[in-house]
C-alpha cells in the first residue's frame, strides 16, 4: 500500500513539472522565485518606511510634551556666568556665645587655609566648594554645641575625671614599687617601667589595658581615626556621611592634623612643666603644702634638686647677711632654708637606706602601732591618700567619696546659706536662685551615689534613701540633709572588716604612720626635724590633724 502511495505521488508530480514546463518554458523556476523576492522586499520597504514616519511623529508629541526646551537655558547659563559674583553671607553662630564662636571661626579658617585652599584655588577659583565644606563644619559644630548641652557634666568633671586621673597615678605608683621592688640591674629602665605599667593597669582595672594605643603610633593613630569616624557619625548629615571621599577627608584632618598633635603637645614634659610653672607664677605656694610634697616624694632627684636649689639660695642670703635694717629677716630665710635642706637631706637618707620599701617587717619590727582613728585620717591630706588607695584596692571608694562629697556639699551650703542671710539684712533678695542652686547640688549627689541609675550604688538602708528623696522633693535643702546617710556610711567604714579594721593591719597603715612620723622606731620618729628618741605625744597628732583640718575646710570654703 505504501509502495502505490509513493508511486502515486512521484506520478502526479512528474506529471505537474512536465506540463509546466510545456505551458511556462524552461525559465519558469527562476521567474516564480524573482516574485516571491519582489513580494517579500516591498513588504519590507513598506513597513521600514511606516514604521519611520510613525516614530518620528512619536518623538516630536514627546519631545513636546514631556521635555523642557534647552534653547533658553543655556544662554541664561552663559548669561548667569558672565555676570560678577555676588558677595557670600555666612551665619558666624555657632554656640551662641560670641566669646567663644569667635576662636571657633578663626580655627575653621585657619583649617580651610592650611588645609584646602592651598590646593583647591589651583584646580578652581569658585569659592562654592569652600563655602559648602565650610558650612558643613559649622553645622558639625552646632550639633555638637547642642549635645554638647544636653549632657551633665558636674558628675564628669567633680567624679568620673578625678576618679580616672587618680586611678592613673595609683597605677603608676604601684608600677613604680614594683619596679623599686625587682633587681638593681633591671630598675629604673623606661621600657621595664612602661611593661609593668600596662601589666598593673590590668590588674586594677581587671581586663582592660591600652598599651597598644599607648605604645604603637600606628595603632595610636588607627584608634583616632576609628575615634574621628564616630564623631563624623554622630555630627554629619547622613547625606554627607554617606560620601566616603569626604568622610575620610575630613577625618584625616581631624586625626592627623588636630587630635594627634594635640596629644602629643599635651604629653611633652617640657610643655607640662611649662604650663605648671605658667599657672602658679602668680599664686603663693602654701609652707605646709610644700613641705607635705618634700615629705612625701619618692623620688631621690626630685629632693636632690630642692636641696641644692636651697644650698644655692643659702649663699646668696649669706652674702647679704652683712647688717641693716632687714636682718632679721634674712635670718629667719636663712633658717627656714636650712630646715628645708635638713628635711630633704633626712628624706633622701630614709629613701636609700630602704627603709621606705619593706613596710611589712617594719610593722612586725615595731609590733604594736599607734592607733589613728578614722575621724582624723579623713581629714588629714597624707593619712587620706594612703587610706584613698587602700579602698580603691577593696572596692570601697564609692563609700569615702560619697562621704567627702556631702561635707564638701555642706561646707558650700553653709556659706552660700550665710551669704544668703547677710544679703537678707541688706534688703537684697536672691533666696530662689541660692535654694536652687543648692537643691541642684544635692539631687546631684542623690543620683551619683543613691539612685537607682547610680555606679558605683553601694547598699545602704533603703528607708533612709526613700526619706531623703521625699526631703528632696518637698523641703527647701540644708547643710544637714545627708546626715543621717552620712552617718551610716561613717560607720560602715569604721566597723566593716574590709575597711577601716583591715586597713590597720594593711602595710599601707605603716607607710601612713611613717609619713606622719608616728613609728616607734627612733630612726623614723623626728628624722625630718633632726629629734629623735623621744615618745610620741598624741596631743601633738591630735594638734597636727586640726591644723590640716582647718586647711582643709578653707580650701573648699574658697
Amino acid at each position: 500500500f505504501l509502495f502505490q502511495t509513493s508511486l502515486s505521488i512521484w506520478g502526479w508530480g512528474s506529471l505537474g513539472i512536465v506540463l509546466s514546463l510545456k505551458t511556462f518554458g524552461p525559465f519558469a523556476i527562476f521567474y516564480f522565485a524573482f516574485y516571491i523576492l519582489c513580494f517579500v522586499g516591498g513588504g519590507f520597504v513598506v513597513t521600514l518606511l511606516f514604521g519611520k514616519t510613525n516614530s518620528e511623529k512619536y518623538l516630536e508629541q514627546c519631545e513636546h510634551s514631556f521635555l523642557p526646551s534647552t534653547s533658553a537655558g543655556v544662554p541664561k547659563c552663559i548669561e548667569e556666568m558672565k555676570q560678577e559674583a555676588r558677595p557670600i553671607k555666612i551665619d558666624r553662630r555657632l554656640t551662641g556665645a560670641n566669646i567663644i564662636d569667635e576662636p571657633l571661626q578663626q580655627v575653621i579658617q585657619f583649617s580651610l587655609r592650611d588645609y584646602v585652599q592651598y590646593w583647591y584655588y589651583t584646580l578652581s577659583d569658585d569659592e562654592s566648594f569652600l563655602l559648602e565644606i565650610r558650612q558643613a563644619l559649622q553645622n558639625a559644630l552646632i550639633k555638637f554645641s547642642t549635645r554638647s548641652k544636653e549632657i551633665d557634666w558636674q558628675p564628669y568633671f567633680t567624679t568620673r575625671l578625678v576618679d580616672d586621673f587618680g586611678t592613673h597615678l595609683r597605677v603608676f605608683r604601684k608600677a613604680q614599687q614594683r619596679i623599686t621592688e625587682k633587681d638593681e640591674q633591671n630598675k629604673d629602665t623606661a621600657e621595664d617601667l612602661v611593661d609593668t605599667f600596662f601589666e598593673v593597669e590590668v590588674e586594677m582595672e581587671r581586663e582592660v589595658c591600652r598599651d597598644a594605643v599607648c605604645t604603637s603610633p600606628k595603632d595610636e593613630e588607627g584608634f583616632l581615626r576609628d575615634l574621628c569616624e564616630v564623631l563624623l557619625y554622630l555630627l554629619l548629615p547622613p547625606g554627607d556621611f554617606q560620601n566616603k571621599i569626604m568622610r575620610y577627608f575630613v577625618r584625616e584632618i581631624l586625626a592627623q592634623g588636630i587630635l594627634l598633635p594635640l596629644i602629643n603637645q599635651l604629653s611633652d614634659p617640657d610643655y607640662i612643666n611649662q604650663y605648671v610653672i605658667w599657672m602658679i607664677r602668680d599664686s603663693i605656694c602654701n609652707y605646709e603644702a610644700f613641705m607635705n610634697i618634700i615629705k612625701l616624694s619618692d623620688n631621690i632627684g626630685e629632693l636632690e634638686a630642692v636641696r641644692d636649689k636651697a644650698v644655692e639660695e643659702l649663699q646668696y642670703l649669706r652674702s647679704l647677711d652683712t647688717g641693716g635694717d632687714n636682718i632679721n629677716t634674712i635670718k629667719n630665710q636663712i633658717n627656714s632654708l636650712l630646715f628645708v635642706k635638713k628635711v630633704c637631706d633626712s628624706r633622701i637618707q630614709r629613701l636609700q637606706s630602704g627603709k621606705e620599701i619593706d613596710t611589712v617587717k617594719l610593722a612586725a619590727n615595731f609590733g604594736k602601732l599607734c592607733t589613728v582613728p578614722l575621724d582624723n585620717i579623713l581629714v588629714d591630706n597624707v593619712a587620706l591618700q594612703f587610706f584613698m588607695d587602700y579602698m580603691q584596692q577593696m572596692g570601697g571608694q564609692a563609700h569615702l567619696f560619697f562621704w567627702l562629697t556631702v561635707e564638701g556639699y555642706r561646707v558650700t551650703a553653709q556659706q552660700q546659706l550665710e551669704v544668703l542671710l547677710s544679703r537678707q539684712k541688706d534688703g537684697k533678695h536672691q533666696t530662689n536662685q541660692t535654694k536652687g542652686l543648692l537643691r541642684a547640688a544635692a539631687v546631684g549627689i542623690y543620683d551619683q551615689y543613691l539612685s537607682e541609675k547610680a555606679s558605683p550604688r553601694f547598699n545602704i538602708d533603703d528607708c533612709l534613701v526613700a526619706k531623703l528623696a521625699e526631703k528632696l522633693n518637698h523641703e527647701d535643702p540644708t547643710p544637714e540633709i545627708f546626715d543621717d546617710i552620712q552617718r551610716k556610711v561613717y560607720e560602715l567604714m569604721l566597723r566593716d572588716e574590709r575597711f577601716y579594721p583591715s586597713f590597720k593591719q594593711n602595710a599601707l597603715y605603716v607607710r601612713m604612720l611613717a609619713e606622719l612620723d608616728m613609728l616607734k622606731d627612733p630612726s623614723f620618729r623626728g628624722s625630718d626635724d633632726g629629734e629623735g628618741g623621744e615618745a610620741f605625744n598624741f596631743s601633738i597628732l591630735v594638734l597636727y590633724l586640726n591644723l590640716h583640718y582647718k586647711l582643709h575646710c578653707s580650701t573648699n570654703q574658697l
